[in-house]
């Protein structure tokens, strides 16, 4: 089903989004990869993939930049012929009450969380309609179903791509294309390892010990949600069984959101 389709995802240099660009690779997808590293992560990581039978290529876009955007695209459709699965991953964030929070990292989120993902989807959906096959995926987050303070740009953005999924699910059901968001919890990514990491730090307790404490207060389950676990529902989405799945927030969260 999926062996020679091309799967664009971005911010797929490590974490969930390598996972997933792993795990499609495995289904025998074609992938682009998206985000910014040197050369020899990039080239170490594409590497991992080809020795799975598929071909890769990198493009490092800044998804702040529309121009970018599209090149990025043209260069997906130039090597694979078109995006058949498009998983928008990438993501920034900052920490700021309101009142404090810096106007461009506010622009920045909004551009790179949210209107990434818009442009994206509207540059693929040609190609998926000819086909009669796409299948979006939009990472949103557990903070897409609720709020917390300081993150507002976190917040609004991974909230915003709920609402884009809905609507361009309705807009696409009668073509074999499917939109739906996975609203992760907590990952073992770098940037919480080193939450957690300076956490230690300032209580004189072991990392394990702060990791604990992390989790206690969010995720019922009190451990942290596997990136490959969460690439594993998105092969699913892209697959048979998920054909009829679309305009969905699928939690991923150890009961975070239900607590």
């Amino acid at each position: 089903m999926l062996a020679g389709r091309c799967a664009l995802i971005t911010g797929s240099i490590d974490g969930i989004g390598f996972a997933v660009a792993k795990r499609l690779a495995a289904e025998g997808c074609n992938i682009v990869l998206g985000g910014f590293a040197d050369a020899g992560r990039i080239a170490e990581r594409r590497a991992e993939l080809e020795r799975l039978g598929v071909r890769t290529l990198h493009h490092g876009a800044d998804l702040r930049n529309v121009d970018e955007i599209a090149a990025m695209m043209a260069a997906a459709t130039a090597a694979f012929g078109a995006t058949d699965i498009l998983v928008n991953n990438a993501v920034v964030r900052h920490f700021a009450p309101i009142e404090e929070f810096p106007v461009e990292r506010w622009d920045e989120a909004l551009a790179v969380n949210l209107s990434a993902a818009f442009h994206l989807i509207r540059l693929a959906l040609p190609a998926m309609r000819a086909r009669n096959f796409g299948r979006i995926v939009n990472m949103s987050s557990v903070y897409g179903t609720f709020a917390v303070e300081d993150r507002v740009d976190y917040v609004t953005t991974k909230t915003a791509l709920i609402g884009l999924t809905r609507a361009v699910a309705l807009e696409t059901v009668g073509h074999d294309i499917t939109c739906n968001a996975i609203c992760p919890g907590l990952v073992r990514t770098p940037a919480i390892a080193a939450r957690i990491a300076a956490a230690a730090r300032h209580d004189g307790s072991s990392e394990e010990e702060a990791a604990a404490r992390f989790l206690a207060a969010r995720q019922p389950t009190r451990r942290f949600v596997e990136a490959d676990h969460i690439a594993a529902l998105v092969v699913f989405l892209c697959g048979p069984a998920g054909r009829d799945v679309t305009g969905t927030a699928l939690p991923v969260d150890g009961g975070w959101a239900a607590s």
